[in-house]
């Protein structure tokens, strides 16, 4: 992807920036969500930096503690460094954030704001994630217009409290009933992440195994490497729709 200056540049005097033509060239191959618990760089523009130089190609903002204006502050920060590669930057929960500094989308849980409610108040071009745990919530986000859906907790994580736990054939089977991109979320790292291998995944999300690593490029590099080598990926199981 390549960054462009989008025509509505003035928009509320800002910049805005097209990190993608369309919303089926988007790679969720390496998904980094934010923690400024756990990163190991002095500011979270570094450590997301860091993180998509080795590979990281979307980018989510999800810091849990923290103000509303300071949520704001480091989303219009992550907007200027994700744009200048060309990373989509997804916002967690906080629609009205996304809006407020032009992010590619919003990733939304199931007591988050609905699916469909988001849709309406976001552009077309935006995309919606959508947290899933069983077939019946998945199809429902993709019935109500979510353009991917995060999928988990795969493994036992520290970095979000109350998960509920997924299976690979839980996993397995959601992928036979959506036809939307999935990314495995929870506890993913280096070292369990090819037992995810045969699911038809697109992508996984992670957190601690690369922003509190103390070589971040490398660490992505490495779970860059692993995702390639699950294979599978979506279209595999358009033949049991």
């Amino acid at each position: 992807m390549s960054m462009k200056e989008n025509k509505g540049d003035a928009l509320f005097g800002k910049k805005v920036y097209e990190t993608f033509s369309s919303k089926e060239e988007v790679d969720y191959s390496l998904y980094l969500v934010t923690d400024s618990g756990l990163m190991t760089t002095a500011t979270i523009e570094e450590s997301v930096e860091l993180g998509i130089q080795g590979g990281c190609t979307v980018v989510q903002l999800r810091e849990s503690d923290t103000s509303s204006l300071e949520f704001y502050q480091k989303a219009v920060s992550l907007r200027e460094v994700t744009a200048r590669y060309g990373v989509p930057l997804i916002i967690n929960n906080r629609v009205d954030i996304a809006l407020a500094v032009h992010a590619d989308g919003v990733h939304i849980g199931q007591n988050d704001l609905p699916c469909k409610v988001a849709r309406e108040i976001l552009e077309p071009d935006k995309l919606i994630g959508v947290s899933c745990n069983n077939v019946a919530e998945a199809k429902e986000a993709e019935a109500t217009g979510a353009d991917y859906i995060g999928v988990g907790a795969m493994f036992t994580t520290g970095t979000k409290k109350g998960t509920r736990p997924m299976t690979i054939q839980g996993l397995k089977e959601i992928r036979q009933e959506v036809s939307i991109p999935i990314v495995a979320i929870g506890g993913i790292n280096k070292d369990n992440i090819l037992l995810l291998r045969g699911t038809g995944i697109d992508g996984v999300a992670v957190v601690a195994a690369i922003v509190a690593q103390q070589d971040i490029p490398a660490a992505a590099r490495e779970m860059k490497k692993r995702v390639e080598r699950i294979g599978g990926k979506y279209e595999q199981y358009r033949q049991f729709k």
